[in-house]
């Protein structure tokens, strides 16, 4: 960052002595306030719940300008990653800060490639789960366990020990994920397979069984691959913040990527699909397409509880670019795969319309979010509901690890130590009995 010509000045109406604190420029966005000295220097702390307008770290990964519906990796615009790159280009990008020249591709497409398969002992530890446990429960467990069978990449001052544990994650969260599926429905595990794409792969673990052949579906491969990069990184949420206060502590890198998974399983965060699909489905069983006009009155209503989910976002006050792209990618899956007429997708279409044409929801800013069409796409290839979240969670992996590395090369940075407004009682002493 650099220092900007401006200075912040911090004036007080009791007389006190104005601060003044310097402000810093980013490449592109919005101008900070270094309020670092803001206690030394009053005796007072700023307040920001949910950190609306906090900064809370430095970062070259991701930009999000909310109001124009934009969002960048490394400075690139996702409609044209999404078009013109594979999941692992993006990865390579949001690792290295650059997209591959072949030769570098095809040496990082076999460097994840040939880290994908897990500890054989992997399989025992998961079937310490119950068969009907919630495949978030699941992943949450068996990523943290990674620390106990690969130690030998865990120290976070290896910058070298860093980039293993990073190739690792990446490579491995997809075994994992089928994994979790397998487990749940009572099927074999399905071990990857070297000559297949990183998405042809998971799709195969997914639903491969070892009495027939299976063939990867081209459309379905592109698809899901363009959900992965849709979902790779985006700048400091939830779980991102998570994995990077998580970090900031000195643990291994798997503890912390456990602990954003865990927090995207959050209904507000990486389980909105999920409850944007489940939405969809309860509307279609009362009643369907006609029933959405009246459905959108009910939103409209404070009163009645209905909430219209996948519909806008905390950051984006204007179409959120990734829905677009997962727009024309649902209309190729349900075509391909013969689905042209599922009636959620006209639920979801008729849903779309009414928001774009009402006064209400173009007030409010209510634009379709990349949630609204990444479940229907999910359900059409076969992904069941409750495991929307993991496949959130494998693509996020790669942002997850990439902002944790860039904490930890930040010579500023420090172990995370939000402070409060305390509202408690004042001290009192203890009364005697």
């Amino acid at each position: 960052m650099q220092l900007s010509d401006k200075k912040a000045t911090l004036s007080f109406s009791d007389g006190s002595a104005p601060i003044e604190f310097p402000v810093y420029q980013g490449t592109i966005g919005p101008d900070v306030i270094d309020i670092r000295k803001l206690y030394g220097q009053s005796g007072m702390f700023t307040y920001d719940p949910g950190f609306l307008a906090t900064a809370s770290c430095e970062s070259g990964i991701t930009y999000i300008d909310g109001d124009k519906g934009q969002l960048l990796y490394r400075g690139y615009p996702i409609d044209q990653l999404a078009q013109k790159c594979d999941f692992l280009d993006i990865c390579h990008l949001i690792l290295n800060g650059d997209l591959p020249n072949k030769e570098q591709k095809a040496e990082f497409d076999s460097l994840v490639t040939h880290h994908s398969l897990v500890h054989e002992q992997l399989h025992f530890f998961l079937r310490g789960f119950r068969r009907d446990a919630h495949p978030m429960a699941v992943l949450t467990g068996l990523v943290g366990a990674l620390s106990a069978f690969y130690h030998d990449s865990t120290d976070i001052t290896n910058p070298h020990h860093r980039q293993v544990s990073a190739i690792r994650l990446i490579a491995k969260m997809p075994t994992l994920v089928a994994m979790a599926y397998k487990y749940s429905q009572g099927q074999p595990f399905i071990y990857p397979q070297n000559d297949l794409s990183y998405t042809g792969n998971f799709l195969r673990m997914m639903f491969a069984t070892p009495c027939e052949e299976y063939k990867v579906n081209e459309v379905v491969e592109r698809a899901l691959d363009r959900i992965f990069i849709l979902h790779a990184d985006h700048e400091q949420n939830a779980s991102t913040s998570t994995v990077r206060l998580c970090g900031s502590s000195g643990t291994n890198p798997f503890a912390a990527i456990a602990a954003g998974v865990a927090c995207l399983w959050g209904p507000a965060h990486g389980g909105a699909n999920e409850a944007c699909l489940q939405m969809l489905e309860d509307l279609q069983a009362n009643g369907g397409v006609a029933k959405v006009g009246e459905f959108m009155e009910k939103v409209k209503d404070k009163n009645s509880g209905v909430r219209l989910m996948g519909f806008g976002h905390r950051v984006y006050k204007n179409y959120d670019p990734r829905a677009k792209l997962m727009q024309e990618t649902c209309k190729e899956v349900l075509a391909s795969l013969g689905l042209e007429n599922d009636p959620l997708f006209k639920l979801a279409m008729e849903l779309e319309r009414i928001a774009l044409e009402d006064d209400y929801f173009v007030q409010r800013k209510l634009y379709p979010n990349v949630d609204f069409y990444s479940g229907i796409v999910q359900r059409a290839i076969g992904i069941p509901t409750s495991l929307f979240t993991a496949i959130f969670a494998l693509a996020r992996t790669v942002g997850w690890i990439a902002q944790w590395n860039e904490m930890l090369s930040d010579p500023d940075y420090k172990i995370g130590r939000p402070r409060q407004l305390y509202v408690g009682p004042q001290v009192r002493d203890v009364p005697s009995r």
